[in-house]
This record gives structure tokens, sequence and C-alpha cells, in this order.
């Protein structure tokens, strides 16, 4: 096995704390650094696009970490 060594730039600043964020919110007393590991580079892939690219799929900036996340930290709002 290949080691994996993952070099994820942001695009925009402060992504990673909202990233971050996103993740104790939804996530606490869970590894979020295991978590996002494997979706670094969705994360990283989506933030690198313009809005209109977002919009297009029907998202919207803030909305891409609960979109990479979905399968396994669904939507908390009632």
């Amino acid at each position: 096995m290949t080691p994996s060594n993952l070099h994820v730039h942001f695009p925009h600043p402060g992504w990673r704390r909202d990233l971050d964020l996103f993740l104790a919110e939804r996530a606490p007393g869970m590894n979020a650094y295991m978590l996002s590991r494997n979706r670094l580079a969705s994360v990283a892939r989506l933030a690198a696009m313009s809005d209109a690219e977002l919009a297009a799929m029907g998202l919207r900036r803030c909305d891409i970490p609960a979109f990479v996340f979905e399968d396994i930290l669904p939507d908390q709002d009632p």
C-alpha cells in the first residue's frame, strides 16, 4: 500500500475553520480529524469552484461541508 500524503489548499481564507466548526456542531465527541481526512479533497474541489459553478449544482459556498458529509452527518434542522 502506498502512503497517502494529502496536501489540500483551500482557496478561501477561513475554510478550515468553517469546516472544523461544522464538524464540532454536527459530530460532537467524534474525531473530526478522522472524519474530515478522507473528505478534504472533496471539500477543496468544491471550494475551488466559482459561485456560479456551485449554483449550477444547487449549492452555496456555505453548503459545502453539509453536502460533503451528508451521508454520515445528516442535517439536524427540524
